[in-house]
């Protein structure tokens, strides 16, 4: 009976001393996922990440849409000059990033916002999958989307006719949830945007994406991008209209990638079919993208005017000869914001909506116009009013003073001025063309509209390095898309083949291959 007793004590007493075994063990640097949940810190942290993923760096962007396009060219000869820019495939690795970054973690929201009964979240999380999704197709054409998370040996990619209805169905449902919830403040300390998590912000963004992704699929199925690209016009919730309403995020502190290639690597500069247009139409938005350069017999073509660039897919013989042509401006080593969506985007999309008959599109000339001049003030550029009167400026060709096999001749021979008399065709090249010029750091997007509609007429690449092992890009044509990432085609090699044939008949998984939006027709009307 004592042994009892005191067994008895003795239990009691460890009882006592193991009231805060937990607390005290705890490790105190460790977080808790108590803590995570307080203030919905678990779900909401995740979205900085993953809209700052949204864009890429140097292999992402710089060495490809940025310099397919003109907006940066590279100095350096990367494994000896044959690379992505002169359509040898050496990285590929935005599917990667995509994947890793944004579906992966809005993934891991969607199932907490469901566990935890936070609907929200999951909405939000939604919409930049969505996002950054409608990005990656527009590189790859199929992705996985649909069927993302199934834990099949083979997961299938989504043929792209059937991918954009689903994330038309999907925004249906996120307008609604936001419908619902316009004065839910949840999202404010997560929101790296300047949007402080206002839910009425983001429904402009709903509409914006909507009208833009209506606006790619115009010449492939029309019916169903009038429909859609109506229903953003017509939603109440408005679309980004103003320069406030932009869709920028933060860079958390870190330099935009532009500038630290620019300044810090010395591998990129100023694009050469800039260089075309923005002298040629003095463009005053230059000075804000591009930094002046001090060597005059490098731009003795234009003596006034103090930049040079670098042609796309150009011949470089040894970094040195290029490096002293422009870098981009010196106010690129210090914003802390970059742009996604501008209200100047929206307005040349209402532009084109309106030469396509859109309802609710309102009139093409107003907007094309008031594009270019949110555009300027948006990027702080002066001379606004004498640019758009201006009917007689062009772009100018193009001479680099290192080697002249670089050299083009402006393929573009429009002004900037409004004509009601032109034809449709001239009207798009023209609001295209101040889109493109405007779109400075989203290049991307750039690149669509340049294999959807052939504007702005850029050169083909100075050196054509493409040839079996990536897919052959005649002299006469551009790169069409980027192949599916090397961990698909080992890894996921059924599913890559069936991609492929749910590109057409014909389709390799190769850059020569163009995506269904792509219908390669000259006439865009």
């Amino acid at each position: 009976m004592k042994k009892i007793i005191i067994a008895l004590i003795s239990l009691v007493a460890f009882a006592g001393c193991t009231d805060n075994f937990i607390e005290a063990n705890r490790n105190p640097y460790e977080i808790s996922r108590e803590q995570l949940l307080e203030d919905n810190n678990l779900l909401g942290s995740p979205f900085s990440g993953m809209i700052f993923n949204l864009n890429g760096h140097q292999i992402e962007e710089d060495l490809c849409s940025d310099n397919w396009m003109g907006y940066m060219g590279t100095p350096t000869d990367f494994v000896g000059n044959v690379n992505n820019t002169t359509y040898y495939i050496r990285w590929n690795t935005y599917w990667n990033r995509v994947y890793g970054s944004i579906m992966s973690p809005s993934k891991q929201v969607i199932e907490l916002a469901k566990e935890y009964n936070l609907p929200m979240f999951a909405t939000w999380a939604k919409l930049i999958r969505i996002y950054g999704m409608s990005k990656l197709t527009g590189v790859h054409g199929p992705v996985i989307y649909s069927q993302y998370g199934s834990s099949a040996n083979s997961i299938l990619y989504d043929k792209e006719s059937d991918l954009y209805p689903y994330f038309f169905k999907q925004l249906d449902s996120i307008q609604t949830d936001f419908n619902a919830n316009k004065e839910y403040v949840g999202f404010k300390k997560f929101d790296p945007s300047k949007y402080a998590g206002s839910i009425p912000q983001w429904q402009k963004v709903v509409n914006s994406l909507r009208l833009r992704l209506a606006m790619r699929i115009s010449k492939v199925d029309p019916a169903l991008a009038k429909t859609e690209g109506e229903k953003a016009l017509a939603d109440p919730a408005g679309l980004i209209a103003t320069n406030a309403d932009n869709f920028t995020n933060s860079l958390q502190g870190s330099k935009i990638p532009v500038a630290q290639i620019s300044y810090e690597w010395d591998d990129t500069r100023m694009g050469a079919p800039m260089e075309s247009f923005l002298i040629g139409l003095k463009d005053g938005r230059i000075s804000k993208y591009y930094a002046p350069m001090t060597n005059a017999a490098l731009y003795a073509d234009h003596p006034s005017v103090p930049y040079k660039g670098v042609r796309n897919g150009a011949y470089i013989k040894a970094k040195a000869d290029h490096v002293p042509f422009s870098k981009v401006a010196e106010d690129f080593q210090t914003v802390q914001f970059r742009r996604n969506f501008t209200a100047a985007e929206v307005a040349f999309l209402k532009a084109e909506a309106g030469l396509r008959g859109w309802k609710g599109a309102g009139d093409p000339k107003t907007n094309y116009e008031e594009g270019i001049k949110l555009s300027f003030s948006d990027w702080g550029a002066g001379g606004v009013d004498a640019y758009i009167a201006d009917a007689t400026s062009k772009p100018i060709n193009y001479v680099d003073p290192i080697d002249a096999r670089n050299n083009f001749t402006a393929a573009s021979t429009i002004t900037v001025a409004w004509n009601n008399a032109d034809s449709n065709e001239l009207k798009l090249e023209k609001i295209i063309t101040q889109k493109y010029l405007n779109t400075f750091t989203n290049t991307q997007e750039a690149w669509v509209d340049f294999r959807r509609t052939g504007y702005p007429k850029i050169p083909h690449v100075a050196k054509n390095d493409s040839n079996g092992d990536w897919g052959v890009i005649p002299a006469t044509e551009w790169i069409k898309r980027m192949p599916f990432v090397n961990a698909e085609r080992t890894g996921n090699t059924a599913a890559v083949t069936d991609a492929v044939t749910k590109m057409g008949a014909g389709a390799k998984d190769d850059i020569a291959t163009r995506l269904w939006w792509d219908t390669g027709k000259a006439s865009n009307f």
